[in-house]
């Protein structure tokens, strides 16, 4: 299997890749800064250099073409502005999902957030316009019949090691999940095409990443 991942310096992206090397599996992906290239080397992806900001359809369907699968894993940043919210959280998004339908790539997962919602009304201004870029982004991606897409809306993400064990839903409740078990969800996921169609919400649970993707995609 040949993924594309967007964001793929970022904390799940690396994971994700890792996995996905670790099994033989082939990984792109898309940074912003060529600097980083080496890191997605060593963590067994390809990298291509490719701001989606900026980028065009066409651009981004050249390095999608011949891929089974796009990740959109972007995002910008707890520490950019409300303006990067929308050129990377929500348009890039759909740069990407535009991008798959043009290479003819129906496999879409999306790295969403528990809480994303186009009229969230949440107080603080700029995770508020986090929360609808990312909304709005679901919205424009679950519009898409040429995409099998999942939306994947973990909690509070962390950095303690996995547990390999969540609760994944359409609605778990608040809670927590560390980045690790994020990526080996997103692993789970690539490999069960009947969740396309679906929006989970996932923290940390009880039950083992692939029984829990095995009764989400039944569900």
């Amino acid at each position: 299997m040949r993924t594309v991942i967007a964001g793929g310096h970022g904390q799940i992206a690396l994971r994700l890749e890792r996995l996905l090397a670790a099994r033989g599996d082939s990984a792109t992906g898309l940074i912003r800064n060529p600097d980083q290239a080496d890191d997605l080397r060593a963590a067994g992806a390809e990298p291509v250099a490719l701001d989606l900001e900026s980028a065009t359809v066409e651009q981004v369907a050249a390095v999608l073409r011949g891929a089974d699968a796009a990740v959109f894993a972007a995002g910008a940043g707890p520490g950019s502005g409300i303006a990067r919210k929308t050129t990377v959280d929500r348009d890039a998004a759909v740069l990407l999902a535009d991008a798959a339908e043009s290479a003819g790539v129906r496999r879409f997962l999306i790295v969403s957030s528990m809480g994303a919602d186009a009229d969230s009304a949440y107080p603080d201004e700029t995770f508020r316009a986090y929360l609808q870029a990312k909304g709005a982004a679901d919205d424009a991606i679950r519009a898409r019949s040429a995409l099998d897409w999942t939306v994947l809306r973990p909690g509070s993400l962390t950095d303690e090691p996995g547990t390999g064990r969540v609760r994944l839903a359409p609605a778990t409740g608040r809670g927590a999940v560390p980045r690790d078990d994020v990526a080996a969800v997103l692993v789970a996921l690539l490999d069960a095409p009947r969740t396309a169609g679906a929006t989970l919400e996932l923290v940390t649970g009880d039950t083992a990443i692939d029984d829990a993707v095995r009764s989400a995609a039944a569900g």
